[in-house]
């Protein structure tokens, strides 16, 4: 057993592309077949792996073949079962809670493991691999600084990144907008692609002519594209 998990039956999930498990350190589920590479997904600071935007993007990352591990933080989960909101523990907390969950699961995947996740997520694990390394990274969303607090950036840890490392954000998002992240001086395994009208959650305006849905499996063509090539 590992962490409350059945190795054989996590095993049996992974290969099959389909399942939930409860673990001590929370809930894993597992979406998609590994075709183009294993994710272990993480969820933004107030919405969790049931939030409209991350259950379509799973599924929008299994039809590109992009298996995802997805995981909730203890602290939200303590929030579903009180039934009010709270705010997540301090980032460092979240970066050893990450760091478990991979610990665990690394010794039983056959693929190499990215780490990646929406907003908060994303900058926790951009944290735990910029200290103990990781195949790659995967940002939906990155929370480059604050919403109308551009001077407060989050890319302290950022020189210290050394593997492939995508972020996928919408052009209007107000946590760095297109035109911000331009006058960033980014690492040079970081790679930004942009979608068109996006925001945070990458939803676009009506005059835009597109969708969230659609910007989502663009988005999730571009994650799969991503780890296909630095495979």
């Amino acid at each position: 057993m590992i962490e409350g998990i059945d190795v054989d039956e996590l095993k049996r999930v992974l290969r099959h592309g389909a399942g939930e498990h409860s673990a001590s350190l929370g809930p894993l589920r597992v979406q998609g077949e590994c075709r183009t590479g294993s994710l272990l997904l993480t969820h933004g600071a107030g919405a969790g792996q049931d939030s409209p935007f991350l259950v379509e993007l799973r599924r929008a990352l299994a039809d590109v073949g992009v298996q995802t591990l997805a995981i909730e933080f203890e602290y939200l989960r303590r929030m579903r079962c009180e039934g009010r909101r709270r705010p997540p523990p301090r980032v460092e907390r979240l970066v050893e809670e990450l760091a478990m969950w991979r610990g665990a699961l690394l010794p039983h995947l056959e693929a190499p493991l990215w780490l990646g996740g929406k907003s908060m997520g994303g900058r926790v694990a951009s944290m735990l691999a910029a200290r103990d390394g990781a195949a790659g990274l995967v940002l939906c969303g990155y929370p480059f600084h604050p919403p109308r607090r551009p001077e407060k950036r989050r890319l302290d840890h950022w020189p210290e990144l050394v593997c492939p490392t995508l972020v996928v954000q919408g052009e209007r998002d107000p946590f760095g907008t297109r035109s911000e992240v331009a006058g960033y001086a980014l690492p040079g395994v970081a790679e930004v692609r942009w979608l068109t009208d996006g925001e945070h959650d990458w939803r676009p305006r009506r005059a835009s002519g597109l969708t969230q849905v659609e910007l989502i499996h663009e988005g999730a063509r571009g994650i799969a594209e991503f780890m296909a090539r630095h495979a």
